[in-house]
């Protein structure tokens, strides 16, 4: 059962995250740590929203590795985005406290990256089961009417 309301609020807030990185990309100094952060956060919110859409309560978690597996029980094809979500995961947590974690900007270009490629992978994968749940709605419902028909005859 798909609740595509929740799953909408997700995608807002997951864009709200991307759309935040790539404001703050236009900073000087950039806040390298920051947007990578945000990045992670809209894969995250992302994914999170994908479960939601399948039905699923998201887990408290905020290993993208982790939540990729569980988008893989829903669909195979999540495999695809695993190296984006790995590539993502340790800036949920690192860039929020003093630690020894040295970003360069071509570490903020690949989290921006990775983080276009989870948020155009799980829209799509929505449309992909919104369409094969209205393929299915058609062809029970073409079956129901040609059960109707033979019972009827």
């Amino acid at each position: 059962m798909v609740n595509i309301k929740e799953a909408e609020e997700w995608q807002r807030l997951a864009a709200m995250d991307l759309s935040t990185a790539e404001y703050l990309k236009n900073m000087f100094p950039n806040p390298t740590e920051i947007i990578c952060y945000h990045c992670q956060q809209s894969a995250e919110k992302y994914l999170k929203g994908y479960l939601v859409f399948c039905g699923m309560a998201p887990p408290k978690i905020h290993d993208l590795d982790e939540l990729c597996k569980l988008c893989l029980k829903f669909s195979d094809s999540f495999k695809n985005i695993a190296d984006q979500c790995s590539d993502l995961a340790a800036y949920g947590v690192q860039p929020r406290y003093p630690m020894e974690l040295i970003l360069e900007e071509k570490d903020m270009l690949q989290a921006l990256e990775s983080a276009k490629v989870i948020r155009d992978f799980v829209l799509a994968a929505i449309q992909d089961k919104i369409a094969q749940e209205q393929q299915q709605d058609k062809l029970k419902s073409h079956e129901d009417s040609q059960s109707n028909h033979f019972q009827n005859n």
